[in-house]
């Protein structure tokens, strides 16, 4: 038996405070959700995830609720692609669209008198990873 709830020590370590998985660890893991890791693009940035994380993301065009599927998959599991993995796919929900905090740009040439002030708020997308295959 790999995985222990109280009596053995892990093998493969994967451990709390006193080297016990608590039983609801065992379960997620026999079912695939926690070792299953996937590396994926969207926006020019990677992101690197596993099955519940809650990620933000540049600004999507889907509508609050909807499912997207990324096929831009740099490695899942143990594959890694070249430069993605054929046939591989992390599936997300949009939780919702927001504007980050504001950030102030300050441009002012000096001994010139131009003083220039803007803000700027990124658009972002929150979405929580669904599945990964």
């Amino acid at each position: 038996m790999l995985f222990s709830i109280r009596k053995k020590p892990l093998k493969n370590g994967l451990k709390n405070n006193n080297n016990y998985l608590p039983s609801w660890c065992v379960l997620k893991i026999l079912e695939g959700g926690m070792n299953m890791k996937a590396v994926f693009e969207t926006g020019g940035k990677q992101y690197y995830v596993t099955v519940g994380d809650v990620i933000y993301v540049e600004k999507l065009p889907n509508e609050v609720g909807s499912d997207i599927t990324f096929t831009n998959i740099l490695a899942v599991g143990d594959k890694v692609g070249t430069p993605y993995v054929e046939g591989a796919k992390v599936v997300c929900t949009v939780e919702k669209h927001g504007k980050q905090k504001k950030i102030k740009v300050f441009k002012y040439r000096p001994k010139k008198k131009y003083r220039k002030t803007q803000g700027h708020r990124q658009p972002y997308t929150k979405l929580v990873v669904k599945a990964i295959s």
